[in-house]
């Protein structure tokens, strides 16, 4: 997994690609890059699955874990761009009543913008 960070007016975007899973590399995962934003006062946070392949139980709880985070934190965090094989890992798992998901990055961004 490779995730790259961008900023957008005052919303972080995780741009993620690859799969999203329990590894042996030290690299930080999801959640920590996440709460490492939430302590530098970054509440708006999306993240863009549009180059996610694949998401086991590790990465599940990893979007899960972010979310929890963030939630208490008084912040918002955002999917984008996944795809039809995610989205219903999404749904299998509970996490669609849970998250908000966009088609596409845009609407998602201006959905920051309204609250």
């Amino acid at each position: 997994m490779e995730i790259k960070r961008r900023d957008k007016n005052d919303i972080v975007i995780f741009d993620v690609e690859g799969e999203i899973r329990r590894t042996d590399i030290t690299e930080a995962t999801l959640h920590e890059l996440v709460k490492d934003q939430l302590e530098h006062g970054h509440k708006h946070i999306l993240l863009n699955f549009d180059r996610v392949e694949f998401i086991d139980s590790f990465g599940v709880g990893e979007i899960l874990a972010s979310y929890i985070s963030t939630h208490n934190l008084g912040g918002k965090l955002k999917i984008a761009r996944i795809s039809k094989k995610l989205y219903l890992v999404f749904q299998i798992t509970m996490l669609t009543k849970v998250l908000e998901i966009f088609d596409e990055e845009e609407s998602a961004l201006q959905s920051f913008l309204k609250e």
